[in-house]
């Protein structure tokens, strides 16, 4: 395990940042990169856009890099460079989350609505980019619980600096007084803010419950789960679907607004819709991991080439082995972030 410094320690000279060479400034700020682009997709909720502003973050420490004062560790001095570039991106974007907190459960009887392609929804974050783990003792959430689905969706309720200063002092553990120097503000400013942010997710966690999250590989008894799970899949098998299922599991598949509660309201679903008519075969999965949860890359069957094509990111969550919930995120460019082709064969 390794312990974050804080941001005040290890600051280096600036004449020695300023006179890098660019190779060696990249060796001394990459390091850095996936911590940043994992503070980048809290504030932001999408892989994509965090990925863009986590360059945008090292190219702006290049060309300022004369104009770094020592004052604070070259990580502090990133993360305030990547904290309001987040924060001047939100002002120009829409609040993002998923479909259970955007409005109440659909039934059987409802009409299916069409998507909304609005970048208002939450992505899924690849396990395979989080930076290896971290401990910070004094935190209220670890590293890897404040990357889960739950947690992202109480997280985006909050208004950008709310937002920005829990992740700096209830994630990162950062001083007040530190948040304040990123932020520009005032210490009482700062815990005023923070006071606030906390609220806030006291008051929403009988919304969505955040869950401790597992880096921990599948027991036998999961891993067998998981492999019913991928034949059902595969054969179209709507029973053995709904016999995985908690009574009370629920299931979306954004951009489509609508979620569906109960196992067998899910059922009725999926046999009309993804497992409807001759439906064996028509379905791939791919194990990976997403928000420290089990996820799958799924991909549908195109039958005029007979390949299986991309088609989105499912993330599930187990509970007392049977799936709680299954969330298919249908954004195929994140295929390559998850080290998940585009295309499988036959």
């Amino acid at each position: 395990m390794t312990q974050l410094s804080s941001p005040r320690q290890s600051p280096l000279k600036p004449i020695l940042l300023r006179d890098l060479t660019p190779h060696e400034f990249s060796a001394i700020t990459e390091p850095y990169r996936r911590q940043l682009q994992a503070h980048c997709y809290r504030m932001l909720g999408t892989v994509q856009d965090a990925e863009d502003l986590v360059q945008e973050t090292l190219l702006r420490a290049w060309q300022r890099r004369a104009t770094y004062a020592g004052r604070a560790s070259v990580r502090a001095w990133l993360y305030k460079i990547a904290t309001n570039l987040c924060l001047d991106t939100l002002e120009k974007s829409k609040r993002r989350t998923l479909p259970s907190a955007r409005q109440k459960a659909a039934t059987l009887d409802d009409p299916i609505p069409p998507d909304v392609n609005e970048p208002i929804w939450l992505e899924p974050f690849p396990d395979i980019l989080l930076a290896p783990e971290e401990t910070m003792p004094e935190a209220r959430f670890s590293v890897r619980e404040s990357i889960s689905l739950a947690f992202l969706v109480l997280l985006q309720q909050l208004p950008p600096r709310q937002r920005a200063v829990l992740l700096l002092r209830d994630v990162l553990d950062w001083q007040a007084s530190e948040v304040a120097e990123l932020l520009e503000l005032t210490v009482p400013a700062v815990k005023s803010l923070l006071f606030r942010a906390r609220q806030t997710l006291t008051t929403q966690t009988h919304v969505v419950a955040v869950e401790e999250v597992s880096t921990a590989q599948p027991d036998e008894t999961t891993r067998a789960l998981l492999n019913r799970y991928t034949t059902v899949w595969e054969k179209a098998d709507i029973d053995g679907l709904v016999v995985l299922l908690k009574e009370d599991a629920t299931f979306s598949m954004p951009p489509i607004p609508s979620w569906y509660q109960g196992r067998n309201t899910i059922g009725g679903l999926v046999a009309k819709t993804i497992f409807g008519g001759n439906a064996q075969g028509r379905w791939r999965l791919q194990p990976t991991r997403a928000n420290g949860q089990l996820a799958f890359g799924v991909y549908k069957v195109d039958e005029q080439d007979g390949l299986y094509h991309a088609y989105g990111i499912q993330v599930i969550k187990v509970e007392g082995m049977l799936i709680a919930d299954i969330t298919t995120f249908r954004i195929t460019t994140l295929f390559p972030s998850f080290n998940l082709p585009i295309i499988l064969s036959a």
